[in-house]
């Protein structure tokens, strides 16, 4: 083997391994935000977002069905903002569920208080 050929060589294997890492260091994060991102949908549905917030919980559906796609696709980046897009949603679902229990519990308060009162006026008369 001649000098250059070693030299073409040793870039070639160089330039492979470059893109071999660059590929496989984006499935992982594109991996992890997947895996993330379902459990912020999962979490969003036992706060109760499919009942509170069914907008924005079908729209994280969407998006995470796409992020699936992208990731089968080796779609990466697309899955990483899909991904992205899915929590976000799934994040505010679960704040409109959580909002929407917690006012639910202070007019239950509100009216144990009511009657408390009227219960009270009653006695002092």
């Amino acid at each position: 083997m001649t000098r250059i050929t070693k030299m073409r060589l040793a870039v070639l294997c160089g330039a492979a391994l470059i893109l071999t890492v660059g590929c496989s260091s984006l499935k992982t994060p594109a991996t992890a935000d997947v895996a993330v991102s379902k459990a912020a949908l999962e979490n969003a549905a036992g706060a109760g977002g499919v009942e509170f917030a069914p907008v924005e919980m079908n729209s994280a559906r969407e998006k995470m069905a796409l992020a699936n796609k992208a990731m089968a696709d080796k779609n990466y980046k697309l899955a990483v903002d899909l991904a992205a897009q899915a929590q976000a949603d799934a994040k505010l679902a679960q704040g409109k569920a959580n909002s929407a229990k917690a006012q639910a519990a202070a007019n239950v308060l509100q009216d144990d208080i009511r009657v408390l009162r009227e219960e009270l006026e009653r006695s002092r008369k």
